[in-house]
């Protein structure tokens, strides 16, 4: 199989725009891919991408040109961008294709997400209970979490703290403004135990990558960035997601843990080989919990680990750092890309004020959508 490497990037700055589509967005984030590897939309051989309620991704072809390039539509919730990268990988890595791209963009209405529990196949009771009501559901499996490994409110008060610091940092986050751990823990309750800063927000966005062989990378000029896996998995048998998270004692293998030791064996390396991670944070107890899913630590290691500052941007293992969804917000079909975006940022050295120091070799993201779906990527430079 050839050697994937990422050659372009480009992105639209997550938040509101007003008076542009969705779609207009990842025609900016391509467009802005595209000069980034110096390369015309021509050359582009296949790509998958979409978003979840700004409509298809192949109709772009209109504002990017009439090429005849195969456009493959992804729907996988919140796992929409690591599931369309993933494809691409695949298609380069099997020589098939020498270029390829992935893009995710959305636009999404204010306020929180709520998906009908009819569209997953269970009963209606589900969300009359609130169990699909994403701020409702995230209290009731962080509580239970929380209770079994003694994680404090403390600790994700701080996981948001972090967030909102790095996003400061970060041109294409939304909320760009530091709150402390104050303000963020006597802020008003939306569901127990989590404050209104310790959710993200539906957004806009988009995010375009570009991918080749690393042959044409080297004959494009561009540094290795490699992909040196892509992985997705849905949920086994067991596995405590999105529909019990309170009925069975013990907790099954979940499709993140699934597809992290998939991506580690892939590529041949450990969490302990990690530089820099970017981690599904749809509101703070997620991130703690995705830490140790992702094998970055025990259950229950969190409390230390933030309370020693092991995930700032000065830490052992930086995490989020430009903010994740907490400070960019989430358009579905752009997170996941956001954060392999991101990482490519780090990995050339590109961060400014939030870049990690040690010139980081190796980056890893992590993204998860309902109803259990979990993509991972490891890039090295």
């Amino acid at each position: 199989m050839s050697d994937v490497c990422i050659i372009g990037i480009g992105i639209h700055p997550f938040g509101r725009t007003e008076g542009r589509s969705g779609r207009d967005q990842g025609v900016f984030a391509v467009r802005q891919a595209l000069g980034d590897a110096g390369l015309e939309w021509p050359d582009i051989e296949i790509a998958y991408g979409g978003s979840s309620a700004a409509g298809a991704a192949d109709v772009m072809v209109n504002e990017l040109g009439l090429t005849g390039v195969p456009i493959i539509n992804v729907a996988n919730g919140c796992a929409t961008g690591g599931s369309s990268l993933a494809s691409v990988y695949s298609a380069i890595a099997s020589g098939e294709f020498d270029i390829g791209m992935a893009v995710g963009f959305d636009k999404h209405d204010r306020g929180a997400f709520n998906a009908k529990p009819a569209e997953y196949g269970l009963p209606d009771w589900y969300g009359e209970a609130g169990l699909m009501l994403t701020t409702q559901f995230f209290a009731l499996k962080l509580q239970r979490y929380m209770g079994l490994y003694g994680i404090s409110q403390r600790t994700l008060g701080r996981v948001a703290e972090k967030a909102f610091e790095n996003g400061a940092r970060c041109d294409h986050a939304w909320r760009r403004s530091p709150v402390d751990l104050e303000t963020i823990l006597n802020a008003p309750m939306v569901n127990d135990p989590l404050t209104k800063y310790m959710f993200c927000s539906p957004a806009e966005g988009a995010v375009a990558l570009i991918l080749g062989t690393e042959a044409k990378a080297r004959a494009l000029g561009k540094p290795a960035i490699r992909l040196k896996t892509s992985v997705m998995r849905t949920r086994p048998a067991g596995s405590f997601e999105v529909f019990a998270p309170s009925l069975d004692i013990e907790r099954g293998v979940s499709p993140t843990v699934l597809a992290s030791r998939a991506a580690f064996e892939k590529a041949g390396i450990g969490p302990e080989d990690i530089d820099v991670a970017q981690l599904q944070d749809t509101e703070s107890g997620a991130e703690i919990m995705h830490m140790a899913e992702n094998g970055f630590c025990k259950d229950g290691d969190q409390e230390q680990w933030f309370a020693e500052g092991r995930t700032r941007l000065d830490g052992a293992l930086p995490v989020n750092t430009d903010g994740g969804c907490l400070a960019c917000g989430e358009p579905i079909g752009a997170s996941g890309l956001r954060q392999v975006y991101e990482n490519v940022v780090q990995l050339r050295g590109a961060g400014g004020a939030r870049q990690v120091q040690g010139a980081p070799k190796t980056a890893y993201t992590h993204v998860y959508g309902a109803p259990g779906v979990s993509a991972v990527t490891i890039l090295e430079r």
